[in-house]
């Protein structure tokens, strides 16, 4: 079984920066889509962030301009830069991956464990 293993939450201060990243535990035959979502205390989870196999990305509206997700194909590493961090954004981050698990397997959904990032002074 495949666990996505997420590093870099952490308390940051208002108007601070954080790298979120997300790789999987084992080597997968192929990767889909991938996203970041985040839940607030008391509130829904969220869709932050994605990127397609194309490359092209959204954007919640609330971070456009000041978080970039990107991906490393070679290695299938996934991350999220946030700048200009706000204390709405205090949340647990989950990084979500669509895996193939071979050649003859769709598709899969598979989320991190959650990262705490606590914005604050």
């Amino acid at each position: 079984q495949v666990q996505l293993v997420e590093s870099g939450g952490g308390l940051v201060q208002p108007g601070g920066s954080l790298k979120l990243s997300c790789t999987p535990s084992r080597s997968i035959f192929s990767i889909g889509g991938m996203g970041w979502e985040r839940q607030a205390p008391g509130e829904e989870r969220e869709v932050v962030a994605e990127i397609r196999t194309t490359g092209s990305t959204d954007y919640a509206t609330s971070v456009k301009g000041r978080f970039t997700i990107s991906r490393d194909r070679a290695w299938n590493e996934l991350d999220l830069h946030m700048h200009n961090l706000k204390p709405e954004a205090t949340a647990v981050y989950y990084c979500n991956l669509a895996l193939r698990m071979g050649a003859f397997s769709g598709l899969s959904p598979y989320w991190g464990q959650g990262t705490q990032v606590p914005v604050s002074s």
